[in-house]
């Protein structure tokens, strides 16, 4: 918010005021008229489930803008898909879904290099693997549910990151959760990146240990809280830690961010605590040959001691993973009930993993793979600038396909949501809890599966809607942005 006009902050803070103002002010006359009514909200003897701020933003905020989220789609996530029309009878309480859908550019689906959708080296692998192995093994790993497949993926997971092995999870989220109090418990101290995912703060929690915060993607202060915990070790006993993990991401899904992993990196090794690399949002989408943020950032993987991915983004399927040291793998394999209890990845899954990083490392014979890498970095690229030319406050790097369109005040993000969606651009709009309440924002996802052309209609519809609701905070010179837009159209 460094460059946010004084005028915008003044007015989100006061927008904010206002609604939190009115809502009480609503609440409290309700409360009086209940009570004379003798009604009451929860049946007789029951707590209330949600309580306080909680019942309060769920009534007065999300139930109002709820229409925002959740949408249901009716066709593949690809560069294009068909988004389900819902009406509500009794103000945006409870949504129906009708029989109408729309066909919407989809500028918000993580499908970075267009695997989601049907693809002409995985599609045929992935039914051929259905038919012999079933949509579930209906069992866990250690049970009956590990195959030939998954046995192979590790190894190819492994091989393809830089690590001398690797276990896969039927989920990106419990990845974190679980994995996180596996590796370190009391005792022990996790250094923890402000901005990291709430799987990774869970995950943090849950395990016991002690849990420092260091600033966004500072190395220098991440040093300065190390030496400061590390000379004064344990809480209330001194004793040293008996383990140190500083946990960080590739790519902040917020904000579009790469890490300063380089840096990071030299002050783990000159303090010899474990480093842990979240690449949900980077592997496969960055980097030369799709290898993430260490070959984006010329770090060698054997200076990041625990490296952790998803499926779900870049290769179109589902579940994350964990590659670091065959020591690490082998204790996680007998120790974490994530892989201990929970059912195997289904193997339809697993084979569409396999197939997309054979593409992406051209061992499908065809260079296809590199061609997708080209086209993310350079659709990303296009689309971040055009926005920055127009006037928006955008955050994130160049490399990265994540960009975040900066609303601040919050009755604008439902209206932006809407707004694109009646012109056929499907965005996602991000809010508290994922954002501090003044920090609203749009987050964009490009696909390498979109042409020059869809990005210049969702450009054209972004540059309208920011227009209709003011949200160019650092517009340019007089006649420059219809400038903008007639070359974009000359384009296609």
């Amino acid at each position: 918010m460094e460059r946010l006009p004084y005028l915008t902050r003044l007015t989100t803070l006061f927008s904010l005021g206002l609604l939190f103002a009115l809502g009480h002010f609503r609440d409290f006359f309700r409360r009086i008229l209940d009570a004379i009514a003798g009604k009451s909200s929860n049946p007789k003897g029951y707590a209330p489930i949600c309580l306080g701020f909680e019942d309060f933003y769920r009534r007065r905020v999300y139930l109002r803008i709820q229409d925002c989220f959740g949408r249901p789609i009716a066709s593949a996530p690809d560069a294009w898909f068909d988004v389900v029309e819902r009406r509500s009878d009794d103000g945006n309480k409870t949504l129906q879904c009708t029989s109408k859908t729309s066909r919407c550019l989809n500028l918000c689906s993580y499908n970075y290099l267009g695997f989601a959708a049907a693809d002409e080296y995985c599609t045929p692998r992935v039914i051929e693997s259905l038919k012999k192995y079933s949509a579930s093994t209906c069992s866990a790993r250690v049970d009956g549910g590990n195959t030939k497949l998954h046995e192979e993926l590790e190894e190819l997971v492994a091989r393809f990151v830089g690590k001398p092995a690797a276990i896969v999870f039927g989920m990106g989220y419990a990845t974190n959760s679980a994995i996180i109090p596996v590796l370190i418990g009391k005792g022990g101290l996790i250094v923890s990146d402000s901005l990291n995912h709430i799987s990774i703060v869970n995950g943090a929690r849950g395990s016991g240990a002690t849990v420092q915060v260091f600033q966004h993607n500072n190395p220098v202060h991440l040093e300065r809280v190390l030496r400061e915990q590390i000379a004064g070790g344990q809480p209330r006993k001194n004793r040293a830690w008996k383990k140190i993990i500083v946990i960080i991401e590739g790519i902040y899904s917020m904000e579009g961010v790469v890490c300063c992993l380089p840096e990071i990196v030299a002050v783990c090794k000159k303090y010899k605590v474990y480093t842990y690399l979240d690449e949900a949002h980077s592997i496969g989408a960055v980097g030369k040959t799709g290898r993430g943020v260490c070959e984006l950032l010329g770090v060698n993987p054997a200076d990041v001691d625990i490296m952790m991915g998803t499926f779900t983004k870049s290769f179109g399927s589902c579940g994350g993973y964990i590659a670091a040291s065959k020591e690490i793998i082998h204790h996680l394999k007998h120790a974490c009930p994530a892989h201990i209890y929970a059912t195997s990845m289904s193997p339809p899954a697993v084979q569409q993993i396999i197939s997309a990083i054979k593409v992406v490392l051209g061992e499908d014979g065809s260079d296809r793979g590199a061609k997708k890498l080209a086209k993310i970095r350079e659709n990303s690229i296009f689309f971040r600038l055009e926005l920055q030319k127009m006037g928006f406050e955008v955050l994130g790097d160049n490399d990265s396909p994540v960009m975040a369109i900066m609303l601040y005040n919050f009755a604008k993000m439902p209206a932006f949501s809407r707004e694109c969606l009646r012109q056929n651009v499907a965005t996602v709009v991000v809010g508290f809890p994922a954002t501090p309440l003044q920090l609203a924002r749009a987050r964009i996802c490009i696909s390498a599966s979109q042409s020059r052309e869809d990005l210049i209609k969702g450009l054209e519809v972004i540059s309208k809607v920011g227009d209709l609701l003011g949200i160019k905070y650092f517009p340019v010179e007089k006649g420059k942005g219809g400038a903008l837009i007639d070359k974009l159209k000359k384009l296609q």
